[in-house]
């Protein structure tokens, strides 16, 4: 597996390679201070894990922002799984 650097710059996904993510709060708002919401943040980390393909070799929940360091399964889109993931 190969980590590819250009995803911010070129804003691609290509497949079989590793990438460092990060998804923020709108606003930076600090809403994942509340149980409840980490709940979700973590149950749909969950599904796309055993639903979607999302392979996840790294993870941190921070209050207003997550961080991914994530692949998708062969044969599975990254782009798609987090369009999904995000929804």
């Amino acid at each position: 597996m190969k980590y590819n650097s250009s995803m911010g710059l070129k804003n691609r996904v290509v497949p079989d390679s590793l990438y460092f993510l990060t998804m923020t709060v709108v606003d930076w708002v600090d809403i994942f201070t509340r149980p409840v919401y980490k709940h979700i943040i973590v149950d749909a980390l969950k599904f796309c894990q055993d639903e979607k393909g999302l392979k996840l070799y790294a993870w941190v929940l921070m209050n207003n922002h997550l961080h991914l360091i994530a692949a998708a399964a062969e044969g599975k889109n990254l782009s798609d799984i987090l369009r999904d993931f995000k929804g």
